[in-house]
């Protein structure tokens, strides 16, 4: 009766390839058990209630609901505590991909009631691409070792682990660790673990509301351009989103994204028509915002 994984329409690509394969490694048919929660038409966001009203009328059939923390694509910061709760009380497993969340939001996974989560560290967390990944998996499961997982000597039990085939049964570790399949690299968690000695010296909490305050300014900025060229996606209510903000460009996008990019401007370009622009506040400041504004000005009048 509970065979379902749900997850957004759009989601990003692995996420996507990673829930179709699962599934037939099931004997599952992706085409009938992936559902995916889909904005309404000719919208790009996912309302809050609308994935609510959506959890509570299939939710029984969901084994897993897995949901992004930050949709790549638009920008926008999910109600993660409230669709967790929603999930559960469905009885659905949560998980949460924080690939865009990590180092740009608040969270609050084990208060939030949330099963597991994952996320990359190269992007707010300042690893660069190839480095190390996070879970988080919720006490309750932390601590059960009878739970089924795919064992890996690293999440053996520390006090036998180096017993090596002595072992003749695998013993997990207490919490996330007990999840680990091989011992991490070294050289890869070197600069995740200084760029997370700066969080912990700053405080989310404080990077959080500069982050507001300068995306706002952004907003405000883009906001004063000639109407009709650019189109923010990404919601304008700073509670639904992190410091990404998500530009349809009007005409010529990419080139416009060419000459920004020329102009010493570091964003990304998605097709066919989005320029994602992401001020952070841990090392980016007001005065930069200005420029590329300025910069995106003059060359979205060279586009005319």
């Amino acid at each position: 009766e509970r065979s379902a994984i749900a997850m957004e329409a759009n989601a990003f690509p692995s996420d996507t390839y990673a829930v179709q394969s699962h599934l037939r490694h099931r004997g599952q048919d992706p085409a009938g058990q992936l559902k995916v929660i889909a904005p309404r038409p000719g919208e790009v966001l996912l309302r809050t209630g609308d994935i609510l009203q959506w959890i509570e009328q299939y939710g029984k059939s969901v084994a897993v609901l897995l949901l992004p923390g930050v949709n790549y694509y638009t920008g926008q910061l999910f109600d993660l505590e409230a669709i967790a709760r929603a999930a559960r009380r469905q009885g659905c497993v949560v998980g949460y991909d924080l690939a865009h969340a990590a180092g740009n939001a608040v969270l609050e996974l084990h208060d939030w009631d949330v099963d597991f989560a994952v996320w990359c560290s190269y992007k707010y967390l300042n690893s660069g691409p190839g480095a190390i990944a996070g879970c988080f998996v919720h006490q309750r499961h932390g601590t059960d070792s009878a739970l089924p997982r795919l064992a890996g000597w690293w999440g053996n039990d520390p006090d036998t682990r180096f017993l090596m085939h002595l072992n003749e049964q695998f013993i997990p570790r207490s919490g996330a660790d007990g999840w680990q399949v091989s011992n991490p690299p070294i050289l890869a968690m070197t600069p995740l673990r200084t760029s997370l000695a700066i969080f912990d010296e700053a405080g989310m909490d404080r990077l959080r509301a500069k982050s507001v305050a300068l995306t706002g300014y952004l907003e405000y900025l883009l906001g004063q351009l000639p109407g009709g060229q650019v189109e923010i996606l990404t919601p304008p209510d700073p509670s639904e989103r992190g410091c990404q903000l998500s530009l349809r460009i009007a005409e010529e996008s990419q080139a416009v994204f060419d000459r920004i990019t020329a102009a010493g401007v570091l964003c990304d370009y998605r097709h066919p028509d989005v320029i994602r622009v992401a001020p952070v506040p841990l090392y980016n400041t007001f005065h930069e915002v200005w420029q590329f504004a300025e910069i995106l000005k003059h060359q979205l009048g060279a586009a005319q």
